[in-house]
């Protein structure tokens, strides 16, 4: 498992948006911590900066199963006036300051980057320190659904706007093998009935085309197959976590002869 130089090669593993579908990468770690596959970096947007965030400080797979189960998308929502959004993003704060139980970058075991969007400028912006909570949140704030987040001057939202499986981040910090975790997106044949569908389907359609050519940067793509599964489905969280696990483990055999382990 060593680079041209000789040493150790560098694992990175990305971990993609996906709301709700999001929860499947619980099941690919479980996958790759039982295989012991080295991972020396993570890189996350949306709910794969959360859950590869909790990864990163040491919270225990069945804790963050645990956790995940007992989840509803009601949590979220604290309706506002709207003006840059339709909800405050309050209660997505608290979920994650919940998740993380106040740790921050600095006591990642794993370094972890987490990506935003800057919605005034389009450009990506890749966090390495600063305030963990804040910055999840602005990766997972859907934009015209929730309220973006300023941080140092920038109106930060969503990372999967601009790059929803981050592995040219990764690929950046010289990482020598990338593993992408694809886990997709659910476009729905229907009538759109409210502001809500209109905006999550928008985001369905552009996530499936950026998928399709960002996640091919990596050394291996664990691309989670979850049909009609959308991303507000977090009633089938359980549903969602085990397909995670069964395409990681379509993969793991690859990985690992890659790896030379």
């Amino acid at each position: 498992m060593l680079n041209i130089f000789g040493k150790k090669k560098e694992v990175a593993l990305v971990l993609g948006g996906g709301s709700a579908r999001g929860m499947a990468h619980i099941g690919v770690l479980e996958v790759l911590e039982r295989e012991k596959i080295p991972i020396h970096r993570i890189v996350g947007t949306s709910m794969g900066a959360l859950i590869g965030a909790a990864y990163a400080i040491g919270l225990p797979i069945k804790e963050m199963e645990k956790k995940a189960s007992k989840f509803s998308g009601n949590k979220l929502l604290d309706p506002t006036i709207p003006n840059l959004g339709l909800l405050k993003g309050d209660r997505l704060e608290r979920v994650i300051r919940d998740l993380l139980d106040g740790n921050g970058f600095e006591d990642c075991k794993i370094p972890l980057t987490v990506v935003t969007t800057d919605i005034q400028n389009g450009q990506e912006v890749a966090h390495q320190k600063g305030d963990l909570v804040k910055i999840i949140r602005a990766s997972c704030s859907w934009p015209g659904i929730f309220n973006p987040v300023i941080i140092d001057g920038r109106m930060l939202c969503d990372g999967g706007i601009k790059n929803s499986v981050p592995t040219k981040i990764a690929k950046e910090m010289n990482s020598d093998y990338v593993i992408a975790v694809d886990v997709g997106f659910c476009v729905r044949e229907g009538r759109i009935e409210n502001i809500f569908q209109m905006i999550l389907q928008s985001f369905q359609i552009t996530g499936e085309e950026l998928n399709k050519y960002q996640s091919g940067n990596a050394d291996s793509v664990i691309k989670v197959n979850m049909g009609h599964i959308d991303q507000v489905a977090f009633d089938r969280t359980s549903e969602i976590i085990e397909k995670g696990r069964e395409a990681a483990e379509f993969k793991i055999a690859k990985i690992k002869k890659d790896l030379d382990m």
